[in-house]
């Protein structure tokens, strides 16, 4: 049997790093990691071919020809991609077996797909393996179990070109005890975390070969920290003994909640561990609003002093905000643009709410007559028919946009950022072999590409200059995170760019959509309420 594993295009978005990509000189932020675990599932006597469409990677009629079946993973926002994947299959007359959360939610908007094999693979893929070699192939396969990630194997990886990715990616991981109604995460998952053995992990890392290339190794897990007890027990513990004893001092980057915050022991580990990059989903500074998400993890805290106490610690946070929400007013957009510029959370993207399939929210918003379909899940782009006006949500939404990503305010936010911030905490500095005192070949390249776009070519280069020398002259130790700093000001400069290119265009639709439906009186009266 002969199994072609197709990797749809990303669009451009904050996760694909697309111009920090081209910085580093590679082509794709990670390979494709459930797609490689499925791979390591199928039969071993198998032949097995991937293409990446992200790292340069074509689809072409001689690949079609050569498979039996294509294998199709993807997330939401791949959709318009798989859509033409999976009409190119049909065009050259191949089968296509199609999963992942995309298909797992809206399976029944693919109808020319010929078998889904949704939820966890550990339990469907089985089903359908058996089904095929008895010749009588199901169309679709689905559980409303949990998968025993214990039994997970290993991706695939040799099936990848690695030196084509900036980062490494595993997993340890799924679940998330938390119910934010607009996430679909508990839906896929679950509460309950699941988690590896750490002789798992360490595998999964020995496996990626030489971890040297890569500029960190992300642990795609939804909340590192849903099961605090066996992370502090089991897993951190056998990393740090791990880092100490390898060649190489690997970095680790991953999404955990806010709250990391109370747990001192918690966050001393994963900082001796590696775990200094960390992505935490923050929404919104309003209170109100963290409510009305059963975001109730960032509630009855000081969200502001909680990140800056993280970044004292020695960890670089990314965050994620959303505007659109029900409780959200005019007001509220000035708010969030100085709750950003005062945190010094230097990357930080900002998206307009969206309602996923599977989430309480899109429960919620289709029962109140709220719901735009079809849509695409772009980035700057909603399927709620807002409770705000929508001129006013686009306006606020631009007005965001133009301030947190302006390279002026982004450096802002990283001299203040670098000014508390630790690159090693004292308390966890301890002997060990780091590697070469040295830059690589492929830093110095790095920072000629760096120089060459933001230094001399970019529209912000006198910002990137007098950046660059503010460090130089106030954190010389911290030059590295500097021009690492940079590199993400120009990704979002470029994001921003792009977005405001199709600004006319998005008012245009404003204008001729307006209202949709009108927002049903229960709505009104729930925002009412608070």
């Amino acid at each position: 049997m002969k199994i072609l594993l197709v990797y749809p295009k990303m669009p451009s978005t904050f996760w694909t790093f697309d111009h920090a990509v081209e910085l580093a000189g590679k082509q794709a932020c990670y390979p494709p990691l459930g797609l490689l675990t499925v791979a390591a599932m199928l039969p071993k006597a198998w032949d097995k071919r991937l293409i990446d469409l992200n790292v340069g990677d074509v689809l072409t009629e001689e690949s079609l020809e050569w498979a039996d079946f294509v294998f199709l993973g993807a997330m939401n926002v791949q959709v318009r991609s798989a859509r033409e994947v999976v009409a190119q299959c049909n065009r050259a007359g191949v089968k296509v077996v199609a999963g992942g959360p995309l298909f797992t939610h809206e399976y029944d908007t693919f109808p020319t797909v010929d078998h889904f094999v949704l939820n966890e693979a550990e339990i469907t893929l089985p089903l359908f393996l058996a089904d095929l070699e008895a010749g009588a192939p199901k169309p679709l396969y689905s559980t409303p179990d949990f998968a025993n990630v214990h039994e997970t194997p290993i991706p695939l990886w040799e099936l990848a070109d690695l030196d084509k990715y900036v980062f490494a990616i595993v997993q340890y991981s799924r679940g998330c005890p938390y119910m934010c109604d607009f996430c679909d995460v508990t839906a896929l998952f679950g509460r309950k975390p699941r988690i590896k053995t750490p002789e798992q992990m360490l595998a999964e890392l020995e496996a990626l070969g030489d971890l040297g290339r890569f500029d960190m190794v992300l642990f795609a897990d939804d909340n590192l920290i849903g099961n605090k007890a066996h992370l502090k027990k089991e897993l951190l513990p056998a990393l740090i003994d791990w880092r100490m004893r390898a060649p190489f001092r690997v970095n680790f980057g991953t999404q955990v909640t806010v709250n990391l915050v109370d747990d001192e022991v918690l966050t001393r580990m994963m900082l001796e561990a590696g775990f200094g990059s960390i992505f935490c989903g923050l929404e919104s500074p309003d209170e109100e609003t963290l409510k009305a998400t059963n975001k109730r993890q960032n509630t009855k805290r000081d969200l502001l002093g909680n990140v800056q106490k993280l970044h004292e610690l020695g960890f670089t946070i990314s965050a994620g905000f959303i505007v659109g929400f029900d409780t959200d007013t005019p007001e509220s957009f000035q708010r969030m643009i100085d709750f950003i510029q005062e945190s010094g959370i230097v990357i930080a993207t900002v998206n307009l709410l969206k309602a996923p399939p599977g989430t309480e929210l899109h429960a919620r918003i289709k029962r109140e007559g709220r719901l735009i379909e079809p849509f695409n899940f772009d980035e700057n782009e909603s399927n709620i028919v807002p409770v705000m006006d929508p001129r006013t949500l686009h306006e606020g939404f631009d007005h965001v946009l133009s301030h947190v990503y302006r390279p002026s305010l982004v450096y802002d936010r990283a001299r203040a950022f670098l000014k508390p911030y630790q690159t090693t905490p004292p308390q966890i500095r301890k002997p060990g072999r780091k590697g070469s005192l040295f830059p690589k070949r492929r830093d110095w390249e790095s920072l000629g590409r760096l120089v060459l776009a933001i230094g001399i070519g970019g529209n912000a280069r006198w910002e990137f200059w007098k950046f660059v020398l503010w460090t130089l002259f106030n954190r010389p130790t911290k030059v590295r995170m500097a021009l690492m700093l940079a590199t993400m000001a120009y990704q979002l400069e470029k994001m921003y760019d792009r977005y405001d290119a199709a600004a006319e265009a998005r008012k245009m639709e404003v204008a001729l959509v307006e209202m949709p439906v009108a927002v049903p009186e229960i709505a009104l009266q729930k925002v009412q309420a608070g």
